[in-house]
């Protein structure tokens, strides 16, 4: 076999590829004894048809064509190993040239991932936010916990701002009730802006057995998007009730004895989670930096798969699971399909790109991912999906996708080396220190996915769960 390699541009090739025909030996004996195995001729035995009969009833094409199908996968994978070429997708092939016991000739056209040079970047330095936790920060995380254990008790007045009503709602489009526009005994605390916008005008004055009409642009369910016509009747009104701030409340929603102790813990833990987003802001704007500096060419094809991959996984998943379709999502959020559909590109491109550059790191830095490595990956993974470890380790190895968490703990290994040879300072001048890899990783990952903001919510949520488990806890308890 005989084979060349055409650059057709820096992310595409064409093989030419010449195959004697005595190399198709192996395909012809598979495809004659395929065919035995599938036709039956009078005189016979099945799978003991001679090669000459079965090319006389049937035709020495079909046979061909069986080998051809057969040896070409094979044969273009030996060409792409001999020329070294590392490809992304699937060929084009066209076939250009095959004489019964003579020859076989065919292009491959395919996509190749771009040589990148990376450039130095231990010069790089960027600003991110100071980790500085004022008094006024604490007094609103104390202020949040005391919410959790707030009573309510029933009174016999009107609703005013922070109490909670318990209401039932009818939603009204064009004069008729919407199926989905119906809820009974909901409760709302007046302010908390959790529901219908207008509601607690409406609501505010209002004394058990009340009613109120009001307007408003309804978020979710069918009508989404559309200005509906909301009834609203109050069935009761509760005043909220919060602790004292005092040693008891602090026995009673912590592990402390006393509320000085909660309140130094609730500063660590906000001075916790804001080195969590200082972390997180520090990595995308590292890798900001470093892409600007470096070239990477996008095969068109892949760039336009993955488009329609996000596009799809938005459209029927995360949009399908609101009830939202397009349309109405974008009329939401006050943009054109041109606007959402260049967006969408941009995203698109940056995650191509960010995989491009950082694959190229691991190989320059030879970085390899242990074992401990990826199974730690693997848990985080599994967390943020919901399932428990070992569910999601079978989903992973059924789905083939093993090499794709690899990849992700490599290109996150691969930006914490960017970011640890680069200078952070905070906004008071301070050189920041970061050495945590695993929160790399999961900003990497972030970035090619399309949502950058998922890794710095989630680091958030991180370092603020296990305070409110406790509070939770402890609620349950009282």
């Amino acid at each position: 076999m005989k084979s060349a390699v055409e650059n057709l541009n820096p992310t595409r090739v064409r093989l030419t590829v010449e195959v004697p025909f005595e190399e198709l030996k192996d395909s012809l004996d598979a495809a004659y004894k395929k065919i035995n195995q599938q036709v039956t001729v009078p005189g016979f035995r099945k799978g003991k048809i001679p090669a000459r009969v079965i090319d006389q009833r049937f035709g020495r094409g079909a046979v061909l064509e069986e080998a051809v199908n057969d040896a070409l996968p094979k044969l273009y994978q030996s060409a792409v190993e001999e020329a070294e070429l590392n490809t992304l997708g699937q060929p084009e092939v066209d076939i250009t040239d095959l004489k019964d016991n003579e020859s076989l000739a065919f292009t491959a056209e395919v996509d190749i991932r771009p040589e990148i040079e990376i450039p130095d970047y231990s010069d790089i330095e960027v600003e991110v936010d100071a980790t500085v936790v004022s008094d006024e920060d604490v007094d609103q995380a104390v202020e949040q916990l005391r919410e959790r254990f707030a009573s309510t008790s029933v009174v016999e007045r009107a609703a005013a701002e922070g109490d909670v009503v318990k209401v039932d709602l009818e939603a009204k489009v064009d004069g008729e009730v919407l199926e989905d526009g119906v809820a009974q005994g909901v409760d709302y605390t007046i302010g908390s802006g959790e529901l219908l916008e207008g509601i607690d005008d409406a609501v505010t004055g209002l004394e058990a057995g009340g009613t109120a009409t009001f307007t408003s642009e309804l978020k979710g369910g069918s009508a989404a998007g559309k200005e509906a016509e909301v009834k609203v009747d109050v069935e009761s009104v509760s005043a909220r009730e919060l602790p004292e701030l005092d040693d008891e409340f602090a026995q009673m929603a912590s592990e402390f004895d006393t509320l000085e102790e909660l309140r130094a813990d609730s500063r660590k833990r906000l001075e916790q989670q804001k080195k969590y987003d200082q972390a997180t802001q520090a990595q995308e704007k590292v890798l900001d930096a470093l892409l600007e500096r470096v070239e990477v060419p996008i095969p068109e094809k892949l760039l336009a798969d993955e488009v329609e991959t996000r596009k799809h996984n938005l459209v029927n998943h995360q949009l399908g699971q609101m009830g939202l379709d397009l349309a109405t999502y974008l009329q939401m959020q006050d943009k054109s399909e041109e606007d959402f559909d260049a967006e969408l590109k941009e995203q698109a491109e940056k995650g191509i790109r960010t995989q491009f550059v950082l694959d190229e790191l691991v190989n320059k830095e030879k970085l390899n991912v242990s074992q401990e490595e990826l199974t730690e990956h693997l848990m985080r993974r599994a967390q943020s999906s919901g399932m428990s470890p070992d569910q999601f380790a079978q989903a992973v190895v059924e789905g083939g996708q093993v090499p794709m968490l690899v990849g992700e703990v490599a290109r996150g290994k691969a930006l914490a080396t960017v970011v640890e040879a680069t200078t952070v300072k905070d906004t008071n001048g301070e050189i920041v220190d970061l050495d945590d890899e695993d929160e790399t990783a999961e900003t990497v990952e972030a970035t090619e996915s399309g949502d950058a903001e998922e890794a710095a919510e989630t680091k958030a949520d991180d370092a603020d769960e296990t305070a409110g488990d406790k509070a939770d806890t402890k609620a349950e308890e009282k």
